[in-house]
């Protein structure tokens, strides 16, 4: 199932490009290009996603459209 989630990016001082999903708190991934965030932060999601179901915890609501 494919769920799209708000994510930021931003750089920080070093010059890394820092990626978070504000609806996941605490899932932050970063890289060097802003296509290597995004990569890094589709797996860190993914992760974050899945320890929340295995300890129960609820996962972000799905997003809404206006039409």
């Amino acid at each position: 199932m494919n769920v799209e989630l708000l994510v930021t990016l931003r750089r920080d001082e070093t010059g890394m490009v820092v990626a978070e999903c504000p609806v996941l708190p605490g899932c932050v991934s970063q890289g060097e290009t802003e296509q290597l965030a995004l990569t890094n932060i589709r797996e860190a999601i993914q992760g974050c996603m899945a320890a929340r179901r295995a300890n129960g915890l609820p996962l972000p609501p799905a997003p809404r459209f206006n039409r």
